[in-house]
């Protein structure tokens, strides 16, 4: 009777740990089922396509809503394909007497563009109850809703032209603040006209609401139970005719080529409006049932359950309208297996488990488990998953090859660079002397050097504004910055000029040694928002640098709010900025150093106040030519015209490290595109076994706890009994 208890526990224990694996985070039910886990860092702020500008929002709906166009998931360098649309928008050029004009036409001559666009017969919306019963909510009880997935009766209706037109509309309502506006009413022919318009009517409205209530109105309180919807339809806008059901023109004002750019984003997907008056429903908006928690969309997927402090789920659309897997892509990617699953049905993940997860370490390890499917890496997790050989290649450990984990980079179209103020008295200018001075600076800043420490060597030098993918970026000899480079031949590849060259390029601007005329040491601040547990080492590194050239960085690191200020009024010499390309054009990154696009001046994206003429005129021309050898041309000018006046310190191009457990399909890296996850399929049963495999339960340390119970628990019993005898 004495060992029967100890022997009990250790059965007990033992049956335990065989019969499950305890820190397994996902449901019984789940297990070998086609799901792809991943996670995400912060809740997202919009689901809403008129309002939603965020890479973070874009992962979940891109998954939903379906634009126009989509980037080809395969080929490079990046082609946009259709996708609700019957094929690829192509534009009509006119005159001003309503003439035809070719292709190739230069944008001056053109009057008009015409995008006459026809869409897909017969995609229809998920199932939402926007068709069913929310069309009269008072006959629905309300009290056990708290998600879309709790209406039972839904319906759906197929999308045609009017959804479209009804969308890009949207985007002008006044009480939707869409992100991309003003470059949308610089084209869209009487996009400003119909703006101000819906500006008036919501003026007009709120004027009667006050006037009819007296002096007790209460604005915010009337327009939650009553909300204001603006009646698009009274309005005119030329730039917008539908043909038929499922035809319809955008007119622009010019010549734009890379407007069908914009086609592929979420802000040209159509949207029908007996959603918009659904989600308008006070009795809704007290639940925070509304369009930018709740999508609706053609697309593979749903939003599923929602809780953002939690878990987002997406399920799969069961009115899809089918896309096959492409059948053609890259020369190597047949051999990476990208083309097994060449035609058959997309998606082929029945669900998308995104998991909230704010550390860097909980998620690394539950990757490590198998429990998530992919993973980036964080700097605390480089050197246990890859190791940099002395050439820059990236290799993995092998304890992560000896899991099967696949590594994945891709050099992302983005620039992070350091912009002086060329609007500042010591730093800024278009003099000899002032351009020597950016560019001695431009080469002790070593960005080779800098990329090894803080990126762990993800990231390429930058020689200028263009990264690689962009039309107009050059390899080799031709691409490099020579006032901050010279090509080594025997090597074949750049190396950046000397900090002694730097020193004499400082001499010629008038600051020998980093002192001037009278002897005073040459002083820049350092404007920045860093101030999180590793900003003291960037800065320290970035004094050192200028230190090398005599020259003292005097930091102000404040808020971002400060920060934010500091720059649109211009009150820097020297700061850090970035830049993700919104599609793959010159354009979008040339537009950040256009004079027209000034921050103090336009309230623009151009940091460094830059405005060259010469550089103005150039992009006035390139900005709507066509890609060929004459914008090669004007492009290979720009690009010199700001190596040499250096108004940036051209930094870098951050590359992506991403993870992929071997069981995780049909994986490549697409910057451009965000509806990449109905291409994915999960070998779950492979996967099911790793995870098995993995998390083992560690008996042996319970067992020998229980042995050692045992072994000083017996003689402990026998004296009891001895003495009981």
């Amino acid at each position: 009777k004495g060992l029967l208890l100890p022997l009990l526990m250790l059965a007990f224990v033992l049956g335990l740990f065989w019969g499950c694996t305890p820190n397994d985070p996902y449901r019984p039910e789940e297990k070998g089922a086609s799901i792809y886990y991943t996670t995400f860092g912060e809740p997202p702020k919009h689901f809403d396509p008129a309002m939603s500008y965020s890479s973070d929002e874009y992962a979940f709906i891109g998954q939903i809503y379906e634009p126009l166009v989509e980037y080809h998931y395969l080929k490079r360098p990046y082609e946009l394909t259709p996708l609700t649309a019957e094929s690829l928008p192509r534009p009509r050029y006119m005159d001003e007497a309503g003439k035809t004009l070719p292709q190739a036409v230069s944008p001056e001559k053109v009057h008009r563009a015409v995008y006459e666009i026809r869409i897909k017969d017969g995609i229809r919306y998920q199932p939402h109850p926007a068709f069913g019963t929310g069309k009269d909510l008072s006959a629905v009880s309300l009290k056990k809703i708290n998600e879309i997935r709790d209406f039972k009766d839904t319906a759906t209706r197929t999308v045609t032209s009017d959804d479209y037109i009804y969308q890009i509309k949207r985007m002008a309502d006044p009480m939707i603040h869409n992100p991309i506006l003003s470059i949308l009413e610089k084209y869209i022919l009487g996009m400003t006209e119909f703006k101000v318009a819906l500006a008036e009517e919501l003026k007009e409205i709120r004027r009667a609401r006050k006037e009819a209530a007296g002096a007790s109105y209460n604005r915010t309180q009337d327009e939650k139970a009553n909300p204001v919807i603006l009646d698009y339809a009274k309005h005119p806008f030329p730039g917008l005719v539908k043909i038929d059901e499922l035809g319809f023109n955008i007119i622009l004002k010019t010549k734009y080529p890379q407007f069908v750019y914009w086609l592929a984003m979420p802000f040209f997907s159509p949207m029908p409006e007996e959603a918009v008056k659904f989600y308008k429903k006070p009795q809704l908006a007290d639940k925070n049932i509304t369009l930018d928690r709740f999508p609706i969309g053609t697309g593979p997927y749903m939003i599923g359950a929602y809780d953002p402090n939690m878990e987002i789920t997406l399920v799969k659309n069961p009115n899809f309208h089918g896309q096959p897997y492409p059948s053609v892509g890259e020369e190597a990617d047949e051999g990476a297996g990208l083309l097994a699953d060449a035609g058959k049905a997309l998606p082929f993940m029945e669900k998308i488990v995104f998991k909230l997860e704010k550390e860097s370490i909980p998620r690394w390890n539950k990757f490590l488990q198998g429990y998530y499917d992919a993973s980036g890496i964080s700097s605390d997790s480089f050197d246990e998953a890859v190791s940099i050989s002395g050439e820059g290649g990236a290799e993995l450990t092998e304890s992560m090859t000896a899991k099967g984990i696949r590594l994945i980079t891709a050099v992302r179209p983005s620039n992070y660079y350091m912009a002086f103020n060329m609007l500042d008295d010591k730093i800024g200018g278009y003099s000899e002397d002032r351009q020597q001075l950016r560019q001695a600076i431009s080469i002790a800043l070593d960005y080779e050097e800098y990329i090894e420490i803080f990126n762990n060597g993800r990231g390429l030098a930058a020689m200028g504004a263009l990264p690689p993918g962009i039309f107009g970026y050059m390899e080799g000899e031709a691409g490099i910055n020579p006032f901050v480079y010279e090509y080594d031949h025997k090597a074949k590849r750049p190396r950046r000029r000397s900090i002694e060259e730097a020193k004499t390029l400082l001499t010629e601007a008038g600051y020998p040694g980093g002192r001037d005329k009278e002897g005073r040491p040459l002083t820049i601040t350092f404007d920045n928002a860093w101030t999180g547990v590793d900003a003291q080492a960037l800065i320290n590194w970035y004094s050192k640098k200028f230190k090398a050239l005599g020259i003292q960085l005097e930091n102000r690191s404040t808020d971002y709010n400060r920060f934010r200020e500091k720059v649109m009024k211009g009150n820097f010499q020297f700061l850090g900025w970035g830049w993700n390309a919104d599609y793959p054009d010159p354009e979008n990154f040339f537009f950040l150093l256009s004079g027209s696009n000034g921050k103090v001046k336009f309230k623009g994206e151009n940091s460094a106040n830059y405005e060259n003429p010469d550089f103005d005129r150039l992009f006035k021309k390139m900005e709507n030519m066509d890609s060929g050898p004459e914008r090669m041309e004007v492009i290979k000018r720009m690009t010199r015209i700001v190596q040499e006046d250096a108004p940036w310190v051209f930094g870098y191009f951050p590359v992506s490290f991403s993870l992929q457990h071997e069981w995780v399909k049909n994986i490549k890296s697409n910057s451009m595109a965000n509806n990449t996850m109905k291409y994915i399929r999960i070998d779950s049963e492979a996967r099911a076994l790793k995870r098995s495999e993995w998390n083992r339960p560690r008996i042996l340390p319970v067992v020998i706890v229980l042995a050692i119970l045992i072994i000083t628990a017996v003689p402990a019993i026998i004296l009891i009994r001895r003495k009981r005898g």
